[in-house]
């Protein structure tokens, strides 16, 4: 890679520091420069080279910042990022964009009009299972496909100390804009948008104001039907991945280690990084002509979320196309929202 992409960061929160900060400083496309910290300036103790500014408006205003991370909460998506780009900056914008698709619209007609590049950090799409199920689907070995169930399930009965997400009052709130974009991104993705779709949410933990539950139903052509569906109060956790053809079926635990491993301070550099460990394995069937079960165990690929990192570098570096596109949010919003 040529010249980094020099950037900086709204917030280090566990976004910043799990999700964007490594690889910031290991990818080579990148110069991670300034990062904005109102109180404890734990971003300069782990990374002393880099500014830590006190507000929003110190790191907009530093000149040789060509990206922009926002990664504040979700209610604050849509004003930081028309900030940003008032400014003159790429904004890598952390999901869900906006709380509405209007606010979507408004987002990317202004990056046209600023000639500034706006991309979503889906990070999901590089998910060492989902990248599984991606191969799998694409190889045709599993024939036509009937349906596609994709889950991330948790056990969290606390509210979020978090309160953008637990307070009914706050534009995209509760679980649907949380796990919910990345469930629904990761069908747009495969298949694009649904025909139609069906949405069903629920609030069980004692006190919550905002959906800790939900389920989607979409339908796509040739009769395909998704299931998306998470829940914090799911103490048995079902397969991430269940995928069943007319000639067989592919089911997957959701196993990624990259936020784990992150989180411990391993480096995306190193050799275990994205690796899951041993008996994580896709479960592929079979059925032979003679109906008979033909079962294999598929080792998953490397997690990669520097795949995502590549895709922001040749989009300003090189004008490509990134491949979470403005449709895509906007069908993603159409689902969220609604």
């Amino acid at each position: 890679m040529s010249t980094p992409i020099i950037t900086g960061l709204m917030a280090y929160g566990m976004s910043g520091r799990i999700f964007q900060a490594p690889f910031l400083t290991t990818n080579p496309g990148f110069k991670f420069k300034a990062v904005v910290e109102r109180h404890e300036k734990k971003a300069a103790a782990r990374y002393p080279d880099v500014i830590s500014y006190n507000s929003i408006d110190e790191l907009l205003a530093d000149d040789e910042i060509e990206l922009v991370v926002v990664n504040t909460p979700n209610d604050t998506h849509f004003d930081f990022a028309i900030k940003a780009l008032n400014a003159g900056k790429h904004v890598l914008l952390e999901k869900p964009a906006a709380a509405t698709s209007a606010e979507v619209k408004i987002i990317y007609d202004l990056s046209r009009k600023v000639n500034r590049h706006v991309m979503l950090y889906q990070n999901r799409r590089w998910d060492s299972g989902f990248l599984q199920v991606k191969e799998v689907i694409e190889s045709g070995k599993l024939g036509q496909l009937i349906e596609v169930y994709f889950r991330m399930d948790r056990y969290k009965r606390a509210l979020s100390p978090k309160l953008f997400k637990e307070t009914a009052s706050t534009p995209a709130n509760g679980l649907v804009y949380d796990l919910g974009a990345h469930l629904i991104d990761n069908a747009i993705c495969l298949f694009g948008k649904p025909l139609s779709f069906t949405k069903t949410t629920g609030i069980y933990r004692e006190g919550s104001e905002v959906p800790d539950y939900f389920t989607y139903h979409l339908t796509y052509p040739n009769q395909l039907n998704v299931f998306l569906t998470s829940g914090l109060l799911i103490a048995e956790v079902l397969p991430g991945f269940a995928i069943h053809g007319t000639l067989g079926s592919f089911v997957k635990e959701r196993c990624d280690v990259q936020e784990a491993q992150l989180d411990k301070g391993m480096l995306p550099t190193d050799k275990d990084y994205g690796i899951e460990p041993e008996g994580s394995d896709g479960k592929l069937v079979i059925m032979d002509i003679e109906n008979k079960r033909n079962v294999s165990f598929l080792k998953p690929p490397k997690g990669n979320y520097n795949g995502l990192f590549d895709a922001v570098y040749n989009t300003i570096r090189h004008n490509a196309l990134y491949p979470i596109t403005e449709e895509h949010i906007a069908w993603q919003l159409e689902l969220l929202e609604e």
